[in-house]
This record gives structure tokens, C-alpha cells and sequence, in this order.
């Protein structure tokens, strides 16, 4: 199982990637495995302002549809429209080209809520 150690993560299993005030969203390499076949990804909160841990979009797969959470509180500044065309991209490179959003931090203090590699990895050995 991958767990980058630079990312930070959340229970529901996503990553994030922060970079100043900007943090980079995606789904784990444990969540795409779970879903399966990746056909679809949705996000339609593109330049609107979500909550830390509102429903940002939905990831759909073969056989099930799962919400997207944001993991911290912030406007939507970027989707990545590769997966418009090829939603693959999210099974084949879930930390690279798989990555669904960017999100302009509102709250910094709300990243102390986030797992490390550490407790993520712990987590989904429970």
C-alpha cells in the first residue's frame, strides 16, 4: 500500500498535498483499490467556497458512487479537467495525475485535524 510520508490525510481517504495556502486533493491509493474500475469523477463546487468536511464532489466507479469531502475549509480554485476524459487516472496515479482539486486554505488551523502517513497507515490496518 502507497502512503506518501509528505502528504497529510483524512479518515475518509483522502490526501492532501499543501503547498503555502494551497492544498492539492485526491483520493488514497487504499480508496481507489476499494472502488474499483474509476469511471467518472464530479466536482461542481469549482470557484465556490466549501466547508471543512462538506461533500465537494462524488468519485463514481463500476459498481458504487462515493461522496468527496473536503478536508479543510476553502474555495475551490481547480479541478483537474484530465479526469474529465480519462477518470482512470485516479486507479493508475492516485498522488500524481490522479488528483482531483485544489483548494485555497481558509482556516491553516483547521490542518492540525489532518492524519499523518503514520495514523492514516494505522487506520486502515484497523
Amino acid at each position: 500500500m502507497n502512503i506518501p510520508e509528505n502528504l497529510k490525510y483524512t479518515k475518509d481517504h483522502e490526501w492532501i498535498l499543501i503547498e503555502k495556502n494551497i492544498a492539492t486533493v485526491g483520493i488514497t491509493d487504499f480508496a481507489q483499490g476499494e472502488l474499483g474500475d474509476i469511471v467518472y469523477v464530479e466536482v461542481d463546487t469549482l470557484d465556490e467556497k466549501v466547508d471543512c468536511e462538506a461533500v465537494f464532489g462524488t468519485v463514481e466507479a463500476v459498481k458504487t458512487v462515493s461522496d468527496l469531502f473536503a478536508p479543510l475549509t476553502g474555495k475551490i480554485t481547480a479541478f483537474n479537467d484530465e479526469l474529465t476524459s480519462t477518470p482512470e487516472l485516479v486507479n493508475s496515479d492516485p498522488y500524481g495525475q490522479g488528483w482531483m482539486v485544489k483548494i485555497e486554505i481558509e482556516n491553516p488551523d483547521e490542518m492540525d485535524n489532518l492524519l499523518t502517513h503514520e495514523a492514516y497507515a494505522a487506520l486502515i490496518q484497523s
